[in-house]
């Protein structure tokens, strides 16, 4: 993860990168202490492990944060300041804009591959043709791994819900709500009842796993 640094930078993003095995994982605060104390000990070590996560993408790019409390289950930011959070296998990422940018925020992190029958959850019919038998090297065309797929929806889908205060407004019901379509070696990721509200996804390899983030909004200069 760390080698994605500078791509992420010449983004306009941080990036932060925990692990729930770091030592003394403890709260930033009482509302993180609060949150935390409520859930499983798996869930509460990521939990944690993604705070310290968007502490550190939002050091990258200049900026301090004390505790992030949530609403349901979402972060909330002090003014000024904004992460998105991703989890898989016991690491959690975290994406910040650079201050003065208004870049929509969102990323996925998948280090476990999605079998090809998980497509159903994730496209509808006029998906499919995105889809290749066997993943191919990113760039190659038209032909994503579901994996991929997946993970730029998630991605696109937190960019996609707009913070207000602690209240948050975006797309109900699932990602295949979303349509993707090939833009270049990234995607374009659009809200089917509103195609106007669309935004950029790159998708990159880690591994066996994939890591997605949103590059801007479509027709962005990027």
């Amino acid at each position: 993860m760390s080698a994605l640094r500078p791509l992420l930078a010449a983004a306009g993003l941080g990036l932060g990168v925990a692990a729930v095995s770091e030592p003394c994982p403890e709260p930033a605060g009482p509302a993180e202490a609060a949150a935390a104390a409520a859930m499983p000990t798996r869930r509460r070590l990521e939990f944690l492990a993604g705070r310290r996560a968007a502490r550190r993408a939002l050091r990258a790019v200049g900026l301090e944060c004390g505790e992030i409390p949530r609403s349901g289950r979402l972060p909330v930011f002090p003014p000024g300041r904004a992460a998105s959070i991703s989890h898989s296998a016991g690491i959690a990422v975290a994406v910040a804009r650079v201050p003065g940018r208004d870049l929509p925020l969102g990323c996925d992190l998948e280090l476990r591959p999605l079998p090809r029958t998980a497509s159903r959850l994730v496209l509808r019919a006029d998906e499919e043709a995105l889809l290749d038998d066997e993943a191919t090297p990113l760039g190659a065309g038209t032909a994503w791994s579901v994996t991929m797929l997946f993970s730029a929806k998630e991605a696109a889908w937190k960019a996609l819900t707009a913070s207000e205060g602690e209240r948050r407004a975006g797309p109900a019901g699932s990602l295949r709500d979303l349509r993707a379509f090939p833009c270049g070696d990234d995607l374009l990721v659009r809200l089917r009842t509103e195609p106007a509200d669309a935004v950029r996804v790159r998708v990159v390899r880690v591994g066996a796993g994939v890591f997605s983030y949103v590059l801007g909004r479509a027709g962005d200069r990027l």
